[in-house]
This record gives C-alpha cells, structure tokens and sequence, in this order.
C-alpha cells in the first residue's frame, strides 16, 4: 500500500487533532456541567441533563468517531502503523476501551437518566435514577484522565518500537 506523502499527512494529523481536542473538550465540558450544577428541582435536572445530552450526541460521538477514524488512516497510510509503536498500540487500546465503555455504559445511563427527568419531575428521589447517577459520577473522571493520557502520549510518543515490528 502506498503511504501519504508529507501534506497529505499533515492534513490527516490536522483532522486528527481537531476531532481529539473537540472530543476532549466536550468530555470536559459533561464533567463541568455534571459536577458543578446543582439543580434544586426536576426541570432544573432536566435541563442539565438535556444539556448533556446535547453534548454527547452531537460533539463527543461524531468527535470520537471521527478521531478513531483518523487515527485509523493514520496506522494505515503512514509510517507508524498499527502495532511498530507501543504508544500507537497503547492508543488503540485506550481509544477502544473509551469508546466502548462510552456506548455501552456512560451512553445509556445518561439516556436513562434523561427520559426518566423529562417522564418524572421527582427523578432524584428515584432510585434507578441515583444508581445511573453515581455510576456516572464515577465513571466520567477515568474516562477523561484516559483520554488525556493518549493526547500526552501522542505528543511524548514513549516507548520503544514493539518487538513484533513486520506488520504496519
């Protein structure tokens, strides 16, 4: 397969980094939003809850896609490759496991969450609705402490080249 010339990788990388600081902001925006309003009533949740609804549907899943996406053309088209890099290895990982625990946990908590403010205006007295809650509370800080370590291994690229160096 022919590999990208010196622009086109640039662009490629460009993109890539567009889509991570996108996803990483957002991710930080949910925390903030999570962690720092304190709604006294159920529109007040709901409208927080709404909020990051919003956020994650239209910023952090395009975004996340969108840098997976990138991040595989750049495995792909260039030098590095998918597994000659133990960084690139540990990026991949760390990529799939966010991804993952985000559409199979975080994603349907905080849906749940949401329909149950916008059916029940005493949510927070549910106890389905705390459990998502506390699930969510402690699950969001690794989520993004994982994220922000693949961005600070992008830039520090550790590690030596992986022992098993004949795939690209």
């Amino acid at each position: 397969m022919k590999k990208l010339g010196v622009t086109s990788r640039a662009w490629l990388k460009g993109v890539h980094v567009l889509f991570t600081a996108a996803w990483v902001g957002a991710a930080m925006c949910m925390i903030l939003i999570h962690f720092a309003s304190r709604p006294t009533n159920g529109s007040e949740v709901h409208g927080a809850l709404a909020a990051l609804k919003l956020i994650d549907d239209w910023i952090i899943i395009p975004s996340a896609i969108g840098s997976m996406l990138s991040g595989l053309l750049i495995s792909w088209l260039t030098p590095w490759g998918f597994f000659k890099w133990r960084w690139v290895t540990v990026k991949w990982i760390g990529t799939v496991a966010v991804m993952l625990f985000g559409t199979f946990f975080l994603g349907p908590w905080l849906n749940g969450m949401e329909a149950m403010s916008a059916a029940n205006p005493q949510a927070l007295q549910d106890p389905a609705f705390l459990s998502s809650r506390q699930l969510m509370s402690l699950s969001i800080g690794p989520q993004l402490l994982l994220l922000l370590f693949m961005v600070l291994i992008s830039v520090l690229k550790p590690w030596k080249k992986s022992t098993r160096t004949t795939e690209s």
